[in-house]
């Protein structure tokens, strides 16, 4: 009983050396065994000797110690936060819900007071302490954290001021780098591209990045002015929340997306490859060196494209899935509305491609052929999925949809030139009382004279009407040069002027009317032969 009073008396005075506490056996003996002061600002507040959940009591003592110099840091600490209940065979001491330390039963060994009564004894003890000690503790720590956020102020102008500082000198050397280097592409024509332009830019510019880093420097010393006050550290948690947490669930969602993201690159690599291929082989039919039944070498680029496409096509449908937020409402709104865009806006794109395709695939001409499209008669000069365009005898360029080739008709002059050659025919009237054999003659002669016309096949006439006051005869001629057709028929017309001028036979077309007395016929005087 002498030595529980004794023990009983060094837990309410406390004091700062160790103290030695009676643990009676089971045979009535007793001996002492060390105990571990719980000390804050050298002051002790309670002797525990047992190790808890720790591997030696000096662990135990020193955690102990921590938590209650967290709770007695508070500004505003209120004793009726203190609470114990029972936890197993252990009592815990929290404060405001956070455990602050925990009373075991071997605790209790030599002290005479049971689990409930010794937690209730510390608490008591804490608050006499606090009571006693933390009024001018307290104000001290005030002190100093004022000076530390007046310190921090001042420090966070004097770096404004040598930014400001820094970004004019830099805007000068800046600018005048700069005007060294691109001395010679400014000239008074160029009204665009000016010094005091570029003057500005720079200047905007520096100004955006002075303002980027006093916004992190403001977001940056807020937290560390917050921590600075117990009553406000929370708030700078917060604010160095708002800005790691985002981070760390992005670094977390990045490492955690390096699956997907390999198998995207993988799926890219197979597609690149593919095309590769398809392009090597477009090539080499192109050029002749590989060669497929039934499979024209005109077809090579514009199935290369069509493939390619398709590929592309077939990985964006495969590397979709992977995307982040791939699966979200805000992506498949998104990807609605641009497909009901495509949809409504390229109706006739796509209708003029299905018709680049079927042309392709059809042949009806190729680059370079003289053909005429509707009204426009011109050479190709280009191909594309979505037009077609011609260049006429007077270079005047026409681009024709083509849909519109694929729903009208196309004459292509030039396909079986080379081969058969082409057929050009003229007409002329000619009179009842000229002998249609003499007239045959003339065109023919005329036809002779002509050249770039083949002789081989041999021109022929036709008499296509016998009209009321003339015969109508037609002169057909082979030739392998589409493309000049324009003026072999001018130079065959003017033969054929010449030939029957020659031969005193009126051409009565086009028709004319003239007062007559039947004595001569108007026949123009004839030139010289070529």
């Amino acid at each position: 009983m002498k030595n529980q009073l004794i023990l009983l008396f060094l837990l309410l005075i406390g004091s700062n050396s160790f103290a030695y506490q009676l643990e009676e056996s089971t045979e009535d003996t007793t001996e002492l065994r060390a105990a571990l002061p719980v000390i804050h600002q050298s002051d002790t507040l309670f002797f525990l000797s047992s190790n808890g959940t720790y591997k030696t009591a000096e662990e135990r003592v020193e955690a102990i110690s921590n938590g209650i110099t967290s709770v007695l840091e508070k500004a505003l600490i209120d004793f009726n936060s203190f609470e114990t209940f029972r936890d197993g065979d252990r009592i815990r001491i929290v404060y405001e819900g956070d455990a602050v330390f925990s009373i075991y039963p071997e605790d209790t060994v030599g002290s005479g007071l049971n689990q409930q009564e010794l937690a209730d004894l510390v608490i008591e003890s804490i608050e006499d302490h606090a009571t006693t000690n933390l009024g001018i503790d307290r104000i001290t720590q005030t002190a100093k954290r004022i000076g530390l956020l007046l310190a921090l102020i001042l420090s966070f102008f004097l770096v404004i001021r040598l930014l400001n500082a820094g970004i004019s000198r830099g805007n000068t050397w800046i600018y005048k780098q700069v005007q060294k280097r691109i001395k010679g592409i400014t000239n008074p024509r160029n009204r665009f591209f000016t010094m005091a332009r570029l003057a500005d830019f720079i200047r905007i510019v520096l100004r955006f990045i002075k303002w980027v880093i006093i916004l992190i420097l403001v977001y940056a010393l807020l937290p560390i002015g917050f921590s600075i006050f117990p009553s406000t550290e929370e708030i700078g948690l917060k604010l160095i929340g708002y800005v790691i947490d985002p981070v760390k669930a992005f670094g977390d969602a990045l490492i955690s997306y390096i699956p997907e993201f390999i198998a995207i690159i993988v799926i890219i690599l197979i597609a690149r490859a593919i095309i590769r291929l398809i392009r090597y082989f477009a090539r080499e039919i192109e050029a002749g060196r590989f060669q497929i039944d039934g499979f024209y070498p005109e077809w090579a680029d514009p199935t290369y494209n069509l493939l390619r496409v398709l590929v592309i096509i077939f990985t964006f449908v495969a590397v979709f899935p992977l995307i982040p937020g791939s699966g979200s409402d805000v992506f498949k709104g998104v990807s609605v509305f641009f497909g009901l865009l495509i949809s409504l806006g390229s109706s006739s794109a796509i209708g003029n491609i299905i018709a680049g395709l079927v042309i392709t695939y059809m042949r009806p001409f190729q680059v370079g052929d003289r053909v005429r499209i509707g009204d426009a008669t011109g050479d190709v000069v280009e191909k594309t999925l979505l037009v077609t365009r011609l260049r006429t005898i007077k270079n005047e360029d026409v681009t024709i949809p083509n849909s519109s080739i694929l729903t009208g008709n196309t004459f292509n002059y030039s396909a079986n030139a080379k081969e058969r050659g082409l057929i050009l025919n003229s007409s002329v009237t000619i009179g009842y009382d000229i002998p249609w054999r003499k007239v045959h003659d003339m065109l023919l002669e005329a036809a002779d004279r002509t050249h770039e016309l083949l002789k081989e096949p041999k021109p022929f006439v036709l008499q296509t009407a016998l009209d009321d006051f003339y015969v109508s005869y037609q002169i057909n001629c082979y030739t392998e040069k589409a493309e000049i057709s324009a003026r072999i028929y001018s130079e065959l017309h003017g033969h054929i002027q010449d030939v029957f001028a020659e031969n005193n036979v009126e051409i009565l077309s086009p028709h004319y009317r003239a007062e007559r007395d039947g004595s001569d016929a108007t026949i123009p005087p004839t030139s010289e032969k070529e």
